[in-house]
């Protein structure tokens, strides 16, 4: 069993910044898929931010350039860089893993079969 627990949301002004945290435990090993979704109220779940078992990183349109995706040196550890923040920002983000998805497909949900709880951001104008 996963288990991938969030942390680093909060309340900032617009434009201000927030580093998002993703912790796994249980059994997990490195290579993973991870990535960052979020939901406002009302709306579906997106993708924001991905990084795939080589590395590479995939962003929504709507946050390229602002955020960045990282992990750990262990790998167990993921991160969300989010800067210039947007009220649209505004959402629980959540971090998930699953050990394949596809390149194509990493900004979807349904891919991933592990999920942490999620943290509030809210950004206020």
């Amino acid at each position: 069993q996963v288990q991938l627990v969030e942390s680093g949301g909060g309340s900032v002004q617009s434009g201000g910044s927030l580093r998002l945290s993703c912790a796994a435990f249980g059994h997990w090993f490195s290579r993973q898929c991870m990535g960052w979704f979020r939901q406002a109220p009302g709306k579906e779940r997106e993708g924001v931010a991905a990084i795939d078992v080589d590395g590479s990183a995939s962003y929504a349109d709507s946050v390229k350039g602002r955020d960045t995706i990282s992990q750990g040196n262990a790998k167990n550890t993921l991160y969300l860089q989010m800067n210039s923040l947007r009220p649209e920002d505004t959402a629980t983000y959540y971090c998930a893993a699953d050990p394949q998805v596809p390149g194509w497909s990493l900004l979807r949900g349904p891919e991933y079969d592990y999920w942490g709880q999620g943290t509030q951001v809210t950004v206020a104008t």
